[in-house]
Order: structure tokens, then sequence, then C-alpha cells
């Protein structure tokens, strides 16, 4: 037999039994991996709660005070929208109120005047018909003197209408005040939570439209995953019960979560799901909130990974505790 044979003959007996160890330590792993009775799993990606920090009205951004990655406090002033044409109408405003009120007080003293007329002319007639009774005064006086007092009872009726104008006035302008004062607060944007600020979406100097988004705030302290189970696993899970989250990125640190929600109506599998047999199916959706986000803090949003939960009173395999 020649070298040649004997060298190719011992690669091939040499390959076989590298072939043969790789398929026997991946049916091993694959028994290792399997889970015990009892227990399901679903793939998902871990979430983290999101609020989108917008501009209620149109402008322009005047101050971004955060960058991203930073860590921010509920009611810190993170942007400020330019609020000079706002404050320039809202003096505006206070101007109107004071007029307003200049008004009323005009309109207060006219009611006072019409009131003291009134008061002459109901005098005057009296005395008129006490001078007709004993015949030193005419009828003609008479007529005179009521038509002068129904003058003044109208004069009164106009003079209070006007107060309550003046007075509808000042509240209105009031309101207006207030409305700027309220839209010059919200130009201010604060953070509604504790949190970390994921995407700086918009610098100074842009001008945005109502709703423009400025930035991305995640509460790192409520993380979740969504799984899509059949309704042969969701049908005997609890809302409140134990379960666990394995990171790929994290594939020895399994994370302690409890089960938060469990949705009452079947859906299709989402288009995140590689495979098209598994997005024909219908699952329910079960959502695994993590109860100690900040004891992994490497545990990153966006990281993909799966959950595990128990359906039947079983101890958690190794890889999981």
């Amino acid at each position: 037999m020649s070298t040649n044979h004997r060298s190719s003959r011992l690669f091939a007996v040499s390959l076989m039994v590298l072939l043969v160890a790789a398929g026997g330590f991946g049916y091993w792993k694959s028994l290792s991996d399997r889970l015990p009775e009892g227990m399901s799993m679903g793939n998902g990606r871990l979430e983290a709660t999101e609020v989108q920090i917008a501009s209620k009205l149109p402008g322009r951004l005047a101050d971004v005070n955060v960058d991203e990655g930073d860590k921010v406090l509920k009611g810190q002033l993170l942007a400020r929208m330019d609020t000079r044409t706002l404050e320039a109408q809202r003096n505006q405003a206070e101007a109107e109120v004071l007029r307003a009120r200049q008004n009323y007080a005009a309109a207060e003293a006219n009611l006072q005047l019409r009131h003291s007329e009134l008061l002459l002319a109901s005098q005057e007639i009296k005395r008129s018909r006490e001078l007709f009774n004993r015949g030193y005064a005419s009828q003609q006086i008479i007529d005179q003197q009521q038509a002068r007092l129904n003058t003044g009872n109208a004069a009164v009726q106009a003079a209070n209408a006007q107060v309550a104008a003046a007075q509808a006035a000042i509240g209105a302008a009031q309101a207006q005040v207030a409305q700027l004062d309220s839209e010059i607060e919200d130009s201010s944007l604060r953070a509604p939570i504790d949190g970390v600020i994921q995407l700086r979406l918009a610098e100074p100097g842009e001008v945005l439209g109502a709703g423009g988004r400025v930035l991305l705030l995640i509460d790192p302290s409520d993380q979740y995953m969504n799984l899509y189970l059949p309704a042969s696993v969701t049908g005997r899970l609890t809302v409140g019960a134990e379960a666990r989250i394995l990171l790929d990125a994290l594939p020895d640190r399994p994370l302690p979560a409890r089960i938060s929600f469990v949705a009452a109506k079947s859906q299709f599998t989402p288009k995140e799901v590689e495979t098209r047999d598994e997005r024909q199916k219908l699952v329910f959706r079960v959502k695994l909130k993590l109860t100690e986000p900040a004891a992994v803090p490497e545990a990153k949003p966006g990281m993909p990974g799966a959950g595990y939960v128990r359906t039947a009173t079983v101890d958690w395999p190794a890889n999981l505790q």
C-alpha cells in the first residue's frame, strides 16, 4: 500500500470520528436543552416602557439640556421651545385685563350716577304729586316727571348691563392670560418619569410642528418581554406567576420575572417571527416583567432572548435558577 493511499485512509477515518463526535455532542446538547414537562418557552426581545417627549405647540426648539444616555428625574427640564411670541401675546393679554378693569370701574361709576338720577326723579315726582293733590301742579308736570322716572329706570338697567359686560370682559382677558401661561409652561418639556434618554431626535434651532418629537425616554425600572404562546399553554398560566428570561447576550444569567399580562383574545403571531408557518398560528400574548431590572444593568432593551413559563408545579432547571 502506497504512502499516499495510507494517508488518505487515515484522513477519512479521522473525519468520520470528528463527525460522529460532533453529532453526539449535538444530540447531547439537544437533550440537555430540552425543557422538562410542565414548562414552555417563547422567543422575544427585551423591551422597556417608552415615553415620547414632544412639543405640544408648533414652534422653534430653543434648548435641549440632555444627551443620549443621561439619567433624568421626574420633573427635570429636558428641553425648551422658543416662547418669545407667546410672552408678547401674554403681555398684550395682561394689558387687556387692565383695560377691562378700567372699563369696569367706569361702568360702576356710571351705574352710581344713574342710580342718583333715578333717586332724584322719584323724589321730584313724589313732591309733584303732593302739589297736584293740593291743586298747585298740573297733570302735564306729572306726566313729564313720570317720563323722566321711566327714563331713569331704563338708564339704570342699561348701566347694570354695562357693568356685567365689563365684568365678563375681565374674565375673558384673564382666561386669555391663563391660556398663554399654560402654553408657555407647556413649552418647557419636562420628564414625566424617572428614566434614561434613549434618543435625541431634534436639535436647537429646528422648527417643529405640533407633536414634534424631541427626545425618547425609557423607564429602565419597567422592562419586559412579550411572548406569543398557544392556547394549550396560556390556558394554564396565571398573572403573577414566576417566569424567567434568558437573553442571548447573557446565556448564563437567567433574569427573574413574573407574568404581568395574559391576553384574553388570540391573534396572529407578529411578523417578527421568522417562519411563515409560525406566523400563521393563532397565539395569545403573554407579558413577562422583570422583577429586579436594576440587578443586571447589562440587560438592555432590544436584546433578543427567550422567556420561560411554567404550566405545572415543577422546579426550574439548573440553567434557569
